[in-house]
């Protein structure tokens, strides 16, 4: 186990940025899942009897140091899928894990077994011929369990993204394909770099990620223009307008000028990000050009930033100069150990108290896993697994269990003790 330590100091969040760079999918053939009887629907618990006192849990201790990952590893939690690329849970209580196929599904597992039958199913309506293109990204709305709302990421049959909200049906383990409303629909130049990322913040906005719109080197110069909304963090409103609004915070909310819907700029393919669900920082994995990949993060509320793409990648400059003020990575890592970053998650589950507060995330080429943590000041970012996998995604389910996806295999890992 080889292990890499850099310290890069937290003061320097102020410069650069990264391009999905994956091989074409391989030729695979989903596999069925044997079910000799159909698998019950989930039997969610009575509702608490809020008429007796609860104890408050206590908060687990960040961790000051990484645990020792010979302890630990990725154990196998169910197969059979077809080019994963996200792993989301519907914090509804039903312990169920979604899991989207790039081709255009979304699947249910729990406790292990994959449904047979898909959650979504709108490969009718999707173009996927390119790797970058397909069912991108999905996220649950906070109040899902009551509203039945979520929403998803895709490129549409002309290759354009598209960002449309779904219902779920009376059946909870089947979403209604009519229910679709579309919300955005963003005209992509090239098939590459279309982002994907889509999450609720902790302050109730969805957040979704575009990349620059592709080719290479971002020849169109869309990550630092404010007229487009490719290569940036979008921020929407999603409870108090049909089909959004503006919040009214959003950096440049009010301006004529300027697209309103821009929480951040200088992105060139933030491919996966997520929120601590304790700070509420944001963690943006966005993935390099030609030398370097990137773990960006966006202070809980803080808008406006602009992470340096295509001045820089990384801490490095790439071309041209500028005046501006731009938002340093916390971690970066050059191509000799990896192409392709895909952004990760926080630990917070309660199962592995040893890993609470540290950022998991990995290259989709050679499979390694880092984990970044504050320590003295300093982001401290370590090679902690060689897990040789496709990484295409992380996740977490409702109890905070950290989860990856192997693109290539099919299969999603769950990090354990041994």
């Amino acid at each position: 186990m080889r292990f890499l330590l850099v310290l890069i100091p937290i003061a320097i969040l102020m410069a650069g940025c990264a391009s999905l760079t994956e091989p074409p999918p391989p030729t695979y053939t989903p596999a069925i899942v044997p079910q000799a009887t159909p698998t019950p629907e989930p039997v969610l618990p009575p509702p608490a009897d809020t008429s007796q006192p609860t104890s408050t849990p206590v908060p687990l201790p960040d961790a000051v140091s990484f645990p020792d990952p010979n302890a630990y590893g990725w154990t196998s939690y169910v197969s059979g899928l077809y080019l994963p690329v996200d792993i989301q849970n519907a914090g509804d209580g039903s312990g169920r894990l979604f899991i989207v196929e790039r081709p255009g599904q979304i699947r249910i597992v729990i406790d292990g077994l994959l449904y047979q039958e898909p959650f979504l199913d709108i490969s009718d309506r999707i173009r996927s011929n390119s790797s970058e293109q397909g069912l991108l990204g999905l996220a649950f709305h906070p109040d899902y369990e009551t509203n039945g709302f979520f929403y998803v990421n895709y490129t549409d049959r002309t290759g354009d993204t598209v960002i449309s909200r779904f219902s779920v049906s009376p059946d909870s383990n089947m979403a209604d394909p009519s229910s679709e409303l579309r919300m955005m629909g963003i005209p992509q130049p090239y098939a590459n770099h279309n982002g994907g990322a889509v999450a609720f913040g902790p302050d109730g906005y969805l957040y979704l990620g575009l990349g620059d719109g592709g080719s290479g080197g971002d020849p169109l110069f869309n990550g630092q223009s404010l007229n487009t909304l490719l290569g940036k963090v979008l921020r929407l409103d999603v409870d108090h307008d049909i089909p959004y609004s503006i919040p009214p915070d959003n950096p440049f909310a009010g301006s004529g000028e300027v697209y309103q819907e821009i929480w951040a700029s200088g992105l060139r393919n933030p491919w996966r990000f997520s929120f601590d669900p304790v700070t509420g920082d944001l963690y943006i994995g966005d993935v390099g050009q030609n030398e370097w990949e990137e773990i960006d993060i966006a202070p809980a509320g803080l808008g406006g930033l602009n992470f340096g793409w295509n001045y820089y990648e990384g801490n490095h400059p790439y071309q041209g100069s500028s005046a501006a003020s731009f938002a340093f990575p916390i971690a970066e890592y050059s191509h000799s150990q990896g192409c392709s970053v895909t952004g990760g998650v926080v630990s917070r589950g309660a199962s592995l108290p040893a890993w609470n507060s540290i950022y998991l995330y990995g290259d989709f080429c050679t499979g390694y896993v880092w984990g970044l943590l504050t320590q003295g000041g300093s982001w401290q970012s370590q090679l902690l697994f060689e897990t040789g996998l496709g990484i295409s995604t992380f996740g977490v389910d409702e109890a905070g269990d950290v989860y990856l996806a192997d693109y290539r295999g099919g299969t999603i890992y769950r990090l354990a003790s041994k």
